[in-house]
């Protein structure tokens, strides 16, 4: 795209942004240099399933904010929540209700998590739950997996994946080595390394922490008793389980990809959904050790903005929508024919495509697959993945521009987007290169 082109605001925008905010974007997931175009689109307005950029064109929406939009733009029950909040106050510096209404919600839908504590983003929830981790267990190591993405916090965001991996970022600079040695990166879905790696930590190790169903590398489910074995492991070490589910949380199902794989942690981040689209931070895990967490314990947390009004109000009113009956059933299916339908396309045309879905998300990967981990995932071609992007957004339909990330169908999406989606990618699709050999 060039100022030559259907795109002439957005790239105008995207030039005065240069000059003010580093890279143009405030977050590099946003970046449409990976898929080889030199400027983003820039939203105007978003209603249900669709985004309207700033030259007037309308796209079908599978981005969802990178995930906590499960019911679209502007849902009409969030937008209300938001506003009555807003005439009330939007911060206060003392307590609300609304907190513990959200709380007692959360625990109630994710039992594991029996006392919690609000940040303002997923990252600050991490970073809480590891501090935490390591306060309990008086141990310095913790246990990520390549490819999984925690946040920008210096402890986890080495090997990363999502944005990080997308524009070739290590995540090591600035990272002090002194910081990186107490975080060991192993390959997800691989025990036997796991094993050994902590057998080398074990009186040292504090947690290990892990996307119950990564959605960082692109959507990358556990292999069979994977969970379960890094649970014992990490037992029979001393150690803690800290699952990630700012992804998964209230997207999988109500509740958490805990309650669908019967896997239970010590501790539990969430974000995303949980804030209806304003941002919003969650950990959480047994009354034992939340209750080292200030001011009962000595492990510090805090944030002005934690539990802030707004968020807690439009996550409780998209917990609401969410306990309807048949909405997880329903988005279940859309992600399911779509995700069929983008496969056999793909397969009329030569491609050889492997796509991981699990619920209302999936990854399409441009190679024969299947991929289990981050090499796997990021064996897939850039090249077929970018010129896919490109086609499908000249034709309506809004991707994340990476590899690494999922399409996200949310409530607001209709039958008739989907098709309109397998159509505009049939035209795509008829287009592209043939897969390499």
């Amino acid at each position: 795209m060039n100022p030559n082109t259907p795109y002439p605001v957005s790239a105008q925008l995207y030039a005065d942004a240069t000059q003010v905010i580093t890279g143009g974007v405030d977050s590099p997931s946003r970046s449409y240099h990976p898929v080889g175009l030199s400027h983003p689109v820039f939203a105007a307005r978003a209603a249900g399933a669709y985004i309207w950029d700033e030259d007037g064109h309308q796209y079908i929406d599978y981005v969802a904010a990178f995930g906590p939009l499960i019911l679209g733009h502007a849902h009409p029950a969030v937008v209300a929540a938001i506003n009555a909040q807003a005439a009330w106050g939007t911060v206060y510096g003392v307590p609300t209700r609304w907190e513990t209404e959200l709380a007692a919600s959360i625990r109630q839908a994710i039992p594991s998590m029996e006392k919690m504590r609000f940040t303002g983003t997923g990252t600050e929830a991490v970073m809480s739950a590891i501090r935490l981790a390591r306060a309990y267990t008086g141990r310095r190591y913790i246990v990520k997996f390549e490819g999984s993405y925690h946040g920008h916090y210096d402890g986890v965001l080495v090997d990363a994946g999502s944005g990080a991996a997308t524009v070739g970022v290590s995540g090591a600079s600035g990272v002090l080595p002194d910081l990186a040695r107490f975080t060991l990166n192993m390959p997800y879905n691989d025990l036997e390394k796991l094993a050994a790696a902590v057998d080398k930590v074990r009186d040292d190790l504090a947690a290990i922490l892990v996307e119950p169903i990564a959605g960082n590398m692109g959507i990358v489910p556990p292999a069979p008793g994977f969970l379960a074995g890094l649970v014992a492991i990490a037992h029979q070490a001393g150690a803690l389980v800290i699952f990630d589910e700012v992804i998964t949380g209230f997207r999988v199902c109500y509740g958490g990809a805990q309650n669908v794989l019967g896997i239970t942690p010590d501790l539990t981040c969430l974000g995303k959904i949980v804030g209806g689209g304003l941002p919003i931070g969650v950990y959480g895990g047994p009354t034992r050790i939340m209750d080292m967490v200030a001011p009962v314990g000595p492990v510090y947390q805090d944030g002005t903005f934690a539990g802030n009004p707004l968020a807690v109000r439009a996550g409780l009113a998209t917990l609401n929508e969410l306990r309807q009956p048949g909405v997880y059933e329903r988005l279940d299916a859309l992600a399911e024919r779509l995700s069929t339908g983008l496969q056999e396309i793909a397969a009329r045309y030569g491609q050889a495509v492997t796509i991981n879905r699990w619920g209302s998300m999936f990854t399409l990967f441009f190679t024969p697959g299947p991929v289990r981990n981050y090499a796997e995932a990021s064996s897939a071609s850039r090249t077929q993945f970018a010129a896919m992007f490109r086609g499908l957004l000249k034709r309506g339909v809004l991707l994340a521009p990476s590899i690494y990330e999922a399409w996200m169908v949310s409530a607001a999406h209709s039958e008739n987007d989907i098709e309109k989606t397998l159509d505009a990618a049939d035209a795509v699709f008829r287009e592209l290169p043939k897969s390499p050999a």
